[in-house]
């Protein structure tokens, strides 16, 4: 069954260097590293050491909580560091690849739920499944009411999920058949999608989403289709990380090759690159940058991602690696005073609202201007397609009251549901770190 809903709050932003889509792969060679800070709520302890001989679907490292839970090497090799920071915090594990391929086999016949959560764990892809509240890593403990998974994003320079799904819908089909053994599955597909997808799963809840900015965040889905109450837990999968798990079903072992949009103004030639997680940077974005200095490389989308530089490695759960302008070598006269005809305003501050929507924008990482106090009513609320108030929400974790975050609906949210908020926040704070640490917060509290 198909249910459509329309969303009219948000925020298109449509920046240069959209992917075309074409793709190159990219050989299996170098170091690649896995990093815990990529999978939240993970506290994580090496069960390898330097110089040690690794499969792909060996474990590096596993949940000091819970030691069933495990993040595996994406790539066969020799253990080339473990990497430690302040307090002896473990940052990354380093895999130097061979150069032919070894994959660990497992067993992959599964009859009943807990032989596909069982399976997920041994094979490490239990790492990647996300839980509401407090969007972190799931407890496989838990008895979800529901998995939610959307398969597109409406984020600046975002992957085409579309795109990339082309050759691999037998595993999509394989991995929602395999998660709906754990509970109901609900996936969330843009209108563009909902012919391809409705003929690939007909038997999936599937609801069609329509609107802006942040149409495509599951957080959404999981407000408009079942809401998130004190003591429920749901959990959420990323679109690629459903073919992670199609291709564990289909060919017993654990594949985590992406195809990511290598996206931004400062590209060269934009383009999809079918790598594998844990990538060195260097390969993806080598000889395709405009220039070397005054860049922001970005693991992720401009919004929601995280600042790397060319020295880094491609994080686990993202889809694309954007280069933008940092913005540290401009001069303007006048500054805000000028008209900018080429700058982008929610406000419509600047003449270049009348150029349309179709303008793509050349926007660097300035803030352009300084945290200041809220002062804006309803301005979040704009740009937050939820059920809840976003500026109170905001306000409630600034004063640590736990009994408003939870009445204003703080388990339904993840810091990336407040991106386009902070893009628009007109008191430059940094939303989603402030939602992040309420979670962090309430989970304390616990």
């Amino acid at each position: 069954m198909i249910t459509h809903i329309k969303l009219k709050k948000g925020l298109d932003i449509n920046l240069k260097g959209k992917a075309p889509h074409s793709v190159n792969v990219v050989p299996v060679k170098g170091v690649y590293s896995m990093m815990p800070d990529d999978f939240y709520g993970f506290k994580p302890k090496p069960v390898v050491k330097e110089g040690d001989r690794v499969m792909a679907g060996d474990a590096l490292f596993v949940n000091k909580e819970l030691p069933d839970l495990k993040v595996v090497s994406p790539v066969s090799g020799t253990v080339k560091a473990v990497v430690r920071g302040e307090r002896r915090k473990l940052l990354s594990i380093d895999v130097e690849a061979n150069s032919k391929q070894e994959y660990k086999s497992f067993a992959t016949k599964c009859e009943t739920g807990d032989e596909v959560k069982q399976l997920l764990l041994e094979s490490g892809l239990f790492a990647f499944m996300h839980q509401r509240p407090y969007d972190i890593v799931a407890n496989p403990n838990d008895n979800p009411k529901g998995i939610f998974i959307s398969l597109f994003s409406k984020m600046p320079l975002a992957q085409d999920f579309s795109f990339t799904l082309k050759g691999e819908e037998h595993n999509l089909q394989a991995g929602i058949a395999a998660l709906s053994k754990i509970a109901a599955v609900t996936i969330g597909v843009s209108p563009e999608q909902e012919d391809r997808i409705n003929a690939l799963l007909p038997n999936a809840n599937i609801y069609v989403f329509s609107g802006p900015n942040p149409a495509g965040n599951v957080g959404v889905h999981i407000n408009h289709v079942d809401p998130v109450n004190k003591g429920e837990v749901v959990w959420t999968l990323g679109a690629e990380e459903v073919l992670f798990v199609g291709r564990l079903i289909t060919e017993g072992k654990v594949d985590m090759t992406r195809t990511i949009a290598i996206a931004g103004a400062e590209v060269k030639e934009p383009t999809y690159r079918k790598t594998v997680i844990g990538a060195p940077l260097a390969a993806l974005l080598d000889g395709n940058l405009l220039r070397t200095e005054h860049i922001r490389i970005i693991n992720g989308n401009p919004l929601v991602g995280t600042k790397t530089d060319i020295d880094g490695h491609l994080s686990a759960r993202v889809t694309e690696v954007t280069v933008i302008p940092e913005g540290d070598d401009k001069d303007e006269v006048l500054g805000w005073m000028m008209p900018r005809l080429k700058d982008f305003s929610t406000s419509r501050s600047y003449f270049s609202w009348l150029q349309g929507k179709r303008r793509q924008y050349n926007l660097d990482a300035r803030i352009k201007g300084g945290e200041r106090h809220i002062i804006m009513s309803g301005e979040y609320d704009r740009y937050l397609p939820m059920d809840i108030y976003g500026g109170y929400l905001i306000k409630a974790i600034l004063t640590g009251d736990l009994d408003r975050m939870e009445a204003l609906g703080i388990y339904e949210v993840a810091p990336e549901d407040f991106a386009v908020a902070e893009f628009a926040d007109s008191s430059k704070l940094e939303l989603q770190r402030i939602v992040r640490e309420g979670l962090d917060l309430l989970r304390k509290e616990e």
